[in-house]
């Protein structure tokens, strides 16, 4: 038999003489969302194997394996995987089972490289699926797979659509709730996303469901139930591509909590096991700036950006080039995050927030404001979105429409410290001084080392704001338009809009 040949850059799989049967006709494929792109994998059904031979050994084999235990599979056991179905689907195309494999697989890499090609190629799978079965005949593969593919291009309500409409038919395919968990919070809907999770716990042990419960308890604003539970799910994944991905967790809830030391450890762990581990990589170049070892987070942010070109990681570096001066190479990095955002657009990814996040700060916040309120406008009300907006509404200018958008990024329960630097200062812009001094300094005790940029413009804001008059404020927050108090009074000058 033939061996497929390699196109379109993906590595030519095994003959299709290596396999005669088709991998499983009740796979099930979900990826996760943008949002959580250091956990992407595949999680397939589990009833994997109920109806059909177990897959031949190999990588493909492997890759199938992962996925049944809701793990990542590693790159090249993908990349087989891949060319493995395709091999099989020139012999067999009526095989629905395997166009929803190879759409679910497409995804995926697709998400893990930061490669929005992928995405193209895993809708026309997919749609080959639902040509041969359709949605309405019972093909639960392909439809999920289409949720976890409209996650991972930034169209939650379709992701929404497709997993509810899989629960509706199943309600205990634990595959259907990531899918779901992603969606609800690109949508906003922390409540539901919180009920999915625990829904997934009651149908679904393992580090696959354990690192969304992290997850849920991080939204939450559980800081000790967070990193109990990521550490769990460490200790319980299968394989060197979840290990990481459990690691890169770890490191991420350390960063948050101000710790770069603490942080850089779990990122490195994980690449001991993932070398080229793509959010690792950002991560440790973050915790790296943040000790003062520009030179090394230099280096992981170009490793980073070769292994996974994403945007934020270029908005990120940026940041880190323009905090040490060196103008030309932050231009530079801008311009790859606008080129990146332009490609992935091409293939339907949506990149309006990074985009927004980037001019609001370093370009043009007019523009900003206008991308941001058609995101709002189409339900996408997650807590970054809700900060990014109230921020770009501070920096033209409208502080008083933006508090709102502020308390609802601060107040979910997440603990951040870019959410509580950006509501500190739009109070400060409208005399709130109290309130101000109390979230800026929020913000610098969670994590002093948030933004190379942003964290000295914090300290700078509260030294300015002096200390809280003696016996404190009768109220931290005073109606706006009322007379400054007796012990705290106002500014000559309103601050104008800091960056």
């Amino acid at each position: 038999m033939k061996t497929l040949a390699t196109t379109a850059g993906e590595p030519a799989g095994p003959s299709a003489g290596t396999r005669r049967r088709p991998a499983g006709r009740t796979l099930l494929a979900a990826g996760l969302g943008a949002a959580a792109l250091a956990g992407a994998a595949l999680t397939w059904g589990p009833a994997l194997f109920d109806d059909g031979p177990r897959p031949l050994p190999g990588p493909a084999g492997r890759a199938l394996s992962a996925a049944h235990a809701g793990a990542p599979a590693s790159l090249p056991d993908l990349a087989a995987l891949i060319g493995d179905r395709k091999a099989w689907l020139r012999e067999h195309p009526g095989d629905e089972a395997s166009w929803a494999v190879l759409g679910a697989a497409y995804t995926e890499r697709g998400t893990r490289i930061a490669g929005p090609a992928d995405f193209g190629r895993a809708e026309r799978a997919l749609r080959k699926s639902l040509a041969v079965r359709p949605a309405k005949r019972g093909n639960v593969d392909a439809q999920l797979a289409l949720g976890a593919l409209a996650n991972a291009r930034g169209d939650y309500a379709r992701g929404r659509a497709w997993a509810e409409r899989v629960r509706r038919a199943a309600p205990k395919r634990w595959t259907a709730y990531p899918v779901l968990i992603d969606a609800y919070k690109g949508l906003g809907d922390y409540a539901a996303a919180h009920k999915a999770a625990e829904a997934l716990q009651g149908l679904r042990r393992g580090a696959a469901a354990l690192d969304r419960a992290a997850q849920s308890f991080r939204d939450r604003g559980w800081r000790e139930d967070a990193n109990a539970t990521a550490i769990e799910a460490a200790a319980r994944a299968q394989g060197p591509a979840q290990k990481a991905a459990c690691l890169y967790r770890l490191g991420e809830l350390a960063w948050e909590r101000g710790e770069p030391a603490e942080a850089a450890a779990q990122y490195t762990a994980a690449l001991r096991l993932v070398p080229a581990h793509g959010p690792s990589l950002a991560g440790r170049a973050r915790a790296l700036g943040a000790q003062g070892r520009t030179a090394e987070a230099f280096r992981d942010y170009r490793a980073a950006l070769e292994a996974m070109p994403l945007p934020e990681y270029a908005l990120e570096a940026g940041e880190l080039y323009e905090a040490a001066g060196l103008d030309g190479d932050a231009a530079t990095q801008y311009e790859t995050l606008r080129a990146r955002v332009t490609e992935a657009g091409s293939y339907g990814v949506n990149g309006e927030l990074v985009l927004a996040r980037y001019e609001t700060d370093h370009g043009a916040p007019e523009e900003a404001l206008r991308r941001l309120r058609a995101e709002w406008a189409r339900g996408h009300r997650s807590m970054e979105v809700a900060d990014a907006l109230g921020w770009a509404l501070y920096r033209t200018g409208r502080a008083e429409e933006a508090l709102p958008y502020a308390k609802r990024a601060t107040d979910e329960g997440r603990r951040s410290a870019l959410f509580s630097y950006h509501r500190g200062q739009i109070e400060r812009a409208l005399g709130e001084y109290g309130a101000a001094r109390r979230h800026l300094a929020e913000a610098l005790r969670t994590n002093p080392h948030f933004s190379p940029l942003l964290a000295p413009r914090a300290k700078e804001a509260l030294a300015a704001l002096g200390d809280p008059p003696p016996g404190g404020p009768k109220s931290l927050q005073k109606p706006r338009g009322s007379a400054a108090g007796p012990r705290e009074q106002r500014p000559a000058a309103r601050p104008r809009p800091a960056r």
